[in-house]
C-alpha cells in the first residue's frame, strides 16, 4: 500500500472516531487509560477535549504531560496511535472555543468555570495498523 493510500485510511478513521482513548501517566509511571470525546482536531497534529479541572486526568496531565491517543476503527482491523503533550488550557478562547449548549449541566458556573479545563494534545509521531501491517511515522 503507498504512504498516501494509508495516510487517507488514517485521515477517515480519525475523523469517523467519536471516542478516542486518551493514555495519561499516573505517579508511579504507570500508564492510565480513559475513552474521550474527540471535540475538535487539526489533521494529525492537534486535538481538543474537555474536561473537569478536578479530575484525575488533568492533574496527571498537569504533572506530566507526556499522552498517547488510540483510534480504534470498527468497520475493519485498524488502529492508530498517536504519541506527544497534553497542555492543559485554562484560558477564556480554549474554553470558549469547545463550549457547547448545555456544558453548563457539567460547568455550572459557565465557560470561565474553573473546574472547567480544555486538553489540547500536540501530536509528534504516529503509527498505524492495518492488514498485518504497521507504519510509523513522524506527524509534521
Amino acid at each position: 500500500m503507498m504512504e498516501n493510500e494509508w495516510m487517507d485510511e488514517i485521515a477517515v478513521l480519525v475523523d469517523e472516531t467519536r471516542d478516542v482513548i486518551v493514555c495519561s501517566v499516573d505517579d508511579d509511571g504507570c500508564p492510565n487509560a480513559k475513552a474521550m470525546f474527540k471535540m475538535e482536531h487539526e489533521g494529525l497534529k492537534v486535538f481538543y477535549f474537555s474536561t473537569n479541572t478536578s479530575a484525575r486526568r488533568t492533574q496527571q496531565f498537569l504533572k506530566c504531560p507526556k499522552a498517547s491517543l488510540y483510534f480504534c476503527g470498527h468497520e475493519q482491523v485498524n488502529g492508530l496511535m498517536l504519541v506527544g503533550d497534553m497542555q492543559v488550557c485554562q484560558d477564556h478562547e480554549n474554553k470558549a472555543r469547545l463550549w457547547r449548549e448545555g456544558s453548563e449541566i457539567y460547568y455550572p458556573l459557565g465557560v470561565d468555570d474553573p473546574d472547567y479545563s480544555v486538553l489540547k494534545f500536540t501530536a509528534r509521531s504516529g503509527n498505524y495498523y492495518h492488514a498485518l501491517q504497521k507504519h510509523s511515522f513522524t506527524v509534521e
